[in-house]
């Protein structure tokens, strides 16, 4: 996009942000740029936050964008064939929006009835159609950890950002939704019937918006930057989180179309490379001595080969004891039980074994853990030793947003 097509647009935004009137603002659009693609809107909003506009500004106007595009964007077909990862999103939409339909539906007859005994048969179905909904979390899961972070890799922050805003406020009313449900024998009907009409009101039209935005903007812009390559990788991780509504069709398809180039994922050098990511061996040794457990691993000979250097350590080791059979680093009187949990490990009969004791105040939960390779070859034990005394006071909730 040119510099002053995007300055002016930038401008256009800010004065409906200012109060400005949005059909001038449509004319106004229409008459200046005719048609602006859906990368191009988010990479505006994308430099409208990066300037300071706050993203909750930007969400909270969300509504007036659409308004302002909606003929451009809407000219501009997502078209992605089965078993593609934009596919099956856009199918589930569908069908998340006929429940969402059929609660409203379903909810209008129940409230029509005299009571909860009367509305037996409604009722179960409101049961179903809220399992359906509970069930549609894989559906965000898979936007918020594969979808969004790929989109970020190219540089688009803004969109999947606001979208994960609107994602929690469907999690909210589901929540809401749930709730009344689950609670409705304590509740007269009339309040049971009410909360419950709300709820539904306000998923349908939540969940409308919702997906209007990421089937005219986000999955448009995901179409045109994200690369073919990448997209085969998603569909994998897709279907590791697994889904929701239907059994999509098997991952066979050729994005023609995309000619943005894969993104390549750049590994520092010297890098321990691992499955899930790298590391440095700095920052790997740095990890395991963060973390709040003992760890020792033995490997399948019986020696023991690393333990970690935590700062409360709750029982010694020294470097002497690497390479010493771990038979040797327990008294005579349990090595036989020592002896029992290893070979369970090996022959493959058990995988973990559990202790705790009390220990100077503390008390002390001791686990040994078979370690397998991806075949199930045993390659070792890994013991797992932590102080449980402050976990186990812990009750309700304590959230992210309530940490000060």
């Amino acid at each position: 996009m040119q510099v002053e097509k995007k300055e002016a647009l930038k401008n256009l935004i800010r004065s409906l942000h200012e109060g400005a009137d949005l059909e001038k603002a449509k004319a106004k659009f229409k008459e200046l740029f005719g048609k602006v693609s859906s990368d191009e809107i988010a990479r505006i909003e994308e430099e409208l936050v990066n300037e300071g506009m706050p993203r909750e500004e930007i969400h909270r106007l969300c509504e007036v964008h659409l308004a302002l595009f909606k003929e451009s964007i809407e000219k501009e077909e997502t078209s992605a064939p089965k078993g593609h990862p934009v596919n099956i999103l856009m199918e589930e939409h569908k069908i998340l929006l006929e429940f969402a339909g059929t609660l409203k539906e379903v909810v209008g007859k129940v409230k029509e009835a005299e009571g909860l005994a009367t509305s037996k048969d409604d009722v179960e179905r409101l049961g179903n159609i809220l399992e359906h909904l509970r069930e549609s979390e894989s559906h965000y899961l898979r936007e918020e950890n594969v979808l969004f972070p790929h989109l970020e890799k190219h540089s688009v922050t803004q969109p999947p950002a606001i979208m994960w805003m609107e994602h929690d406020k469907i999690r909210q009313i589901e929540k809401e939704l749930f709730s009344t449900f689950e609670t409705r024998s304590k509740m007269d009907f009339q309040s049971f019937t009410s909360n419950l009409g709300k709820s539904a009101v306000a998923l349908s039209e939540m969940l409308s918006s919702h997906f209007y935005k990421e089937n005219n903007i986000l999955f448009p812009t995901a179409m045109r930057v994200i690369g073919s390559l990448e997209w085969v990788e998603i569909r994998k991780q897709f279907d590791e989180i697994g889904y929701c509504c239907f059994t999509p069709e098997p991952a066979e398809f050729v994005v023609e179309k995309i000619t943005a180039p894969s993104f390549v994922q750049t590994i520092p050098t010297a890098a321990i490379s691992l499955e899930t990511g790298s590391f440095t061996e700095e920052e790997l040794e740095s990890v395991l001595n963060t973390l709040p457990i003992d760890v020792t691993f033995v490997d399948k000979d019986d020696t023991v080969r690393y333990f970690s250097q935590g700062k409360d350590r709750i029982f010694v080791r020294t470097k002497a004891i690497i390479g010493r059979k771990v038979q040797q680093c327990h008294p005579e009187k349990s090595v036989h039980v020592v002896n029992q949990i290893l070979e369970s490990f090996k022959k493959g009969s058990r995988d973990v074994a559990e202790f705790w004791i009390n220990l100077k105040g503390k008390l002390v939960l001791i686990r040994y853990f078979a370690v397998r390779d991806k075949n199930g070859a045993y390659l070792g034990c890994l013991e797992v030793t932590q102080d449980i005394t402050e976990i186990k006071k812990i009750e309700g909730e304590k959230r992210l947003l309530d940490w000060k």
